[in-house]
This record gives C-alpha cells, structure tokens and sequence, in this order.
C-alpha cells in the first residue's frame, strides 16, 4: 500500500475545494442519531472509550482536527510519516490533544476500544484485495465498542472503470501544478495513477521541504498509486464476515438512493451488542 511522501506537502493545495466541513457536519449527525459517541469528556472509564473516535487513514488531519472542534476525543491513523507530520504541524497550531499513531489500517493496534471509527475520501481503496479489506473490518470489529458504529466511504467499481480510469486530469496553480494520469487494469479492478507534481521551491521552503536556495525553481516529483474498485455487494459480504452489519448505505456524493452510476457510497455499519 503505497504511502504519501513528497506529494503530502502540496495535498492540502490540491485539496482545498474537498467538502471537509460537510462531511464533518454529516458525521457528526449519523453519529448523534445512530451512535454511542458523545462530544464530552468523562471520568468513567467506560464511557471515555464510548466516546473515542478513530479516523482511520487521517492524512493531514483536516477531518479529525474538525472532528475536535466539535469535542470528540479523536485518534488518527495514517500509514505516511509525511501526512502525519503535517496533521501535527495542526493540532500544535490548534491544542487539540489528538493521539495520531503511525501504522498500517490492516495491522493496527490502540490500547483500548472506541465507540466509533470513521474513514473517508476513499482510504479504504488503497486496500488491493479483498482479504486485506477483511482484515481492516475485522479490526474495526474487534476495536468496536459494543453497539459501535464504523462510518466508511469507498470509490465504486464503475468510478474507476468508467469515469476516471485511463484518463488524464490536470491542474495549474501558481506556486505548484499536476498532472494525474490513470491507467485502469479490468482485470484485476485496480486504477493506478501517477500524479506529477511541479512546485515552487519558496513554497516546498513554506512547508519546510526546500532543497534548494534558489526559490524561483521548480521541482518535479511523481508518486503512483493503487487504488482498487468495490461494489456494494462485496463491502456488505465482507463487513457481515468481519462480524459487522450495514445498517445504512448511501450514494456519498448526493446522500440518495445508490445507483448503477453511483461514484462513490457512504457505509454505516455496526458492531453487534452481545447479550
């Protein structure tokens, strides 16, 4: 699972116009009404663990430091030293006193449960089969308090086979441009994508990456990555393995019913309370 290194510096840029604080706000709604998470904080044991939440492949932390501001107790967990670094520049900036752990989601470890796990902008598609994708909804599962609620979304199959993959998307900004190239192997579901990246040295210096004195230069870095395409159907056999049921399940992007054409789908589901 390939790890953000350099393009972690200009993610925040390219991302700015990612519905952060709307998804933030849906969340925070699907959990009020549906979970065991509460934005206080508690002497109780018990109710402290009920009350964590888990952003699983947290990036920069812009989700969980917005998660913060609403008062949940957040933890982050992301698999890029590089992300991280930048989610930590944030929570000094902000005070939040958010754990983030560098590990990978299909081998992570946190010291006690938590009522709730979330996971957005398609972080569970870096997982290339399906036997990884169990494993993370097992962990889920097993780090779950009782009655916990696990809030995911992931990129559909006719995404990548049909409206991105093998195509070209570009960007030009002052301080840094890209280039994102998709290559869509049907066989194997799999999108791979190369995003080429030109930055201004004086803004990789802002970010505390120049390497060079001259800070009208321009660098040229690329990353490619794998992401893989799922349908409903296999997220929800999978989850039921893991021990997990969907209770909810919504096109992200416009929060109806899922279609055929559906791009990407938002998943509640939850852990079972044993009797």
């Amino acid at each position: 699972m390939e790890a953000y290194t350099d393009f972690a510096y200009v993610y925040d840029t390219f991302m700015d116009d990612t519905p952060y604080a709307e998804w933030c706000e849906f969340i925070k709604k699907m959990i009020m009404e549906h979970g065991i998470s509460r934005p206080v904080r508690t002497e109780d044991v018990l109710d402290s663990e009920k009350n964590l939440v888990l952003d699983l492949g947290c990036g920069t932390g812009t989700l969980t430091e917005l998660m913060a501001d609403a008062g949940f107790d957040m933890i982050g967990i992301d698999n890029s030293t590089d992300m991280l670094e930048l989610a930590i520049e944030k929570r000094q900036q902000s005070g939040h006193d958010i754990l983030y752990l560098l590990q990978d989601m299909r081998e992570f470890e946190l010291y006690s449960t938590v009522g709730t796990v979330i996971s957005v902008c398609d972080s569970l598609n870096y997982m290339l089969s399906e036997e990884d994708m169990l494993q993370v909804f097992k962990l889920v599962n097993n780090y779950l308090f009782p009655g916990g609620i696990f809030l995911f979304d992931f990129n559909t199959v006719y995404k990548y086979a049909e409206v991105i993959g093998d195509a070209t998307i570009a960007e030009n900004r002052e301080e840094c441009s890209f280039i994102w190239e998709n290559y869509y192997h049907p066989d194997e579901e799999i999108n791979e994508y190369e995003v080429t990246v030109f930055v201004r040295e004086g803004f990789l210096e802002d970010a505390g990456k120049s390497q060079d004195e001259n800070k009208d230069c321009y660098r040229k870095f690329s990353e490619t990555h794998f992401q893989r395409g799922y349908t409903v159907e296999q997220v929800v056999r999978l989850l039921e393995t893991a021990g997990l049921r969907a209770e909810c399940i919504l096109d992200a992007d416009n929060r109806g019913k899922v279609s055929a054409e559906s791009e990407r789908v938002f998943v509640m589901a939850r852990k079972e309370r044993k009797l």
